[in-house]
């Protein structure tokens, strides 16, 4: 005689599965919200921004509060991230094979300008800051490591997208780009023309449109095709005229063709 099966769905696997993988979704866009926002977040918070229902917010909040995944203020059970997103964070970085010569290079640059430099990778639409070395006279500059800004608002980005042609560019890019300030590129048709000029001087540049007071210059590492990393230097605008940006920009172009000719030396594609 066939024993009895309670739950006949289950036996299967498909929907405990199915469930399996629609909470691990779930916990790592639970985490990503906490990433995009800078202040403690409520249970309400977290429900009016992801649309999950309250009774899996509780579950996911418990199980990635035990995990170190998230803090809790218990006075005002808010969360936000915790420890356990930096020892990722740092992990990554730790097992990066182009990091250290990149740190090399940075060294390099503030000796030789005096200004901040920035190593970074596009991810996607966005560029991700993964070492900075901050010039010490800077007053309003903060090291960006782990932070993420626009593409198209940042000379990094536009270094980066200046690799893809106009139609990769068009296929990644929403037709309506936000702007971070008043001076920020926010059409298709202006990101291009930046792209064009980019490829023609061996570097990007912008002033002030990620950053009121800062003006950037940055060039790809040109060791993948098309290039995924770029390095920035970082200027406060007082202090720079257009021809010593451009001397800047020169210098980083130089010196990241020779990073980008050491790490094909070693191996590091």
């Amino acid at each position: 005689m066939p024993q009895k099966v309670d739950n006949p769905a289950v036996t299967d696997g498909a929907p405990a599965e199915s469930s399996g993988v629609k909470s691990a979704r779930r916990a790592v866009d639970l985490i990503e919200t906490f990433a995009a926002n800078d202040v403690w977040l409520s249970l309400s918070d977290l429900h009016a921004r992801t649309g999950f229902p309250r009774s899996s917010l509780h579950g996911l909040l418990r199980t990635l509060l035990e995990a170190g995944w998230l803090e809790a203020d218990a006075n005002t059970a808010r969360y936000r991230l915790g420890v356990r997103a930096l020892i990722c964070g740092t992990a990554y970085l730790d097992r990066d094979a182009v990091v250290p010569f990149a740190t090399e290079a940075l060294e390099r640059i503030r000796e030789k300008t005096g200004f901040t430099a920035h190593f970074a990778r596009r991810n996607a639409t966005e560029v991700v800051y993964l070492e900075t070395r901050e010039s010490q006279r800077s007053t309003h500059l903060v090291s960006r490591v782990g932070r993420t800004l626009p593409t198209h608002a940042t000379a990094l980005g536009k270094a980066l997208l200046a690799e893809l042609t106009h139609d990769e560019i068009e296929a990644l890019m929403p037709p309506s780009l936000i702007a971070l300030t008043p001076n920020t590129i926010t059409s298709l048709d202006a990101l291009h023309a930046e792209c064009a000029a980019t490829r023609e001087r061996g570097y990007a540049a912008e002033i002030e449109e990620g950053t009121l007071g800062v003006r950037c210059v940055a060039a790809v590492i040109p060791y993948r095709i098309p290039g995924t990393d770029a390095i920035s230097c970082s200027m406060p605008i007082s202090q720079v005229t257009d021809a010593d940006a451009q001397r800047v920009g020169e210098l980083l172009a130089e010196i990241t063709t020779e990073l980008g000719q050491q790490l094909r030396r070693a191996g590091i594609r």
